[in-house]
């Protein structure tokens, strides 16, 4: 029917673009007939079901592909974006995490995702600091990151002190952070408000 899997993959990405995901997904499954082993396009599918809104079917291809190919990162992490944020695929979640952690022991941003994963998913707040803190130090000029510890000191461990040095860090890094200006601002005001009455303190934030 196709001359090889590069037609098959043109033609479903053309069917996407004009919203026909599931002629797009037909065009796949008939190629992957006679050639099941093809990762590529079989990764293509994952990608056109997931935007389509069918996470199932997705999570069905992935796993596939990891069964064929357990070293397929690209997988591993389009399952983790899917399961991450679902209460009910915490577990799934996990072990991808464990896995690509082992990979990746000092990729930042997935330490930080962790952490994140840690404090939402897991509740456990030691471990979410703990990741945190290994994001930050391989990488110390990431707002985002300073950000992200901050809500867990503010909300979880109440070391407020802590907690108003990584909000100004963030805004030092990057001065048009608005969810670190309203943090900050609201932690300022309810935990030190003798700082707030300082004259020009809240001026001189705003020239950062």
């Amino acid at each position: 029917m196709y001359g090889g899997p590069e037609d098959a993959m043109k033609k479903a990405k053309n069917q996407a673009s004009s919203n026909n995901s599931n002629g797009a997904i037909e065009t796949l499954e008939a190629y992957l007939v006679n050639d099941p082993h093809n990762v590529e396009v079989r990764m293509l599918l994952a990608n056109i079901a997931f935007n389509a809104m069918m996470h199932n079917y997705a999570i069905m291809q992935l796993n596939i592909i990891v069964d064929l190919d357990p070293d397929n990162e690209d997988a591993r992490r389009a399952l983790l974006t899917i399961y991450k944020n679902d209460k009910k695929t915490v577990r799934q979640a996990n072990e991808q995490f464990q896995y690509l952690l082992e990979k990746h022991p000092e990729d930042p941003d997935l330490l930080n995702s962790y952490g994140i994963f840690c404090r939402l998913q897991l509740l456990d707040n030691k471990k979410s600091e703990e990741y945190y803190l290994k994001a930050i130090e391989l990488d110390p000029n990431r707002a985002e990151f300073h950000l992200n510890y901050a809500i867990l000191l503010v909300n979880d461990l109440k070391k407020y002190t802590e907690a108003r040095a990584h909000l100004e860090r963030a805004l030092e890094l990057d001065p048009n952070n608005t969810k670190a200006k309203e943090a900050l601002d609201k932690l300022l005001r309810k935990k030190f408000p003798k700082d707030v009455e300082k004259k020009g303190f809240f001026s001189f934030l705003r020239k950062r």
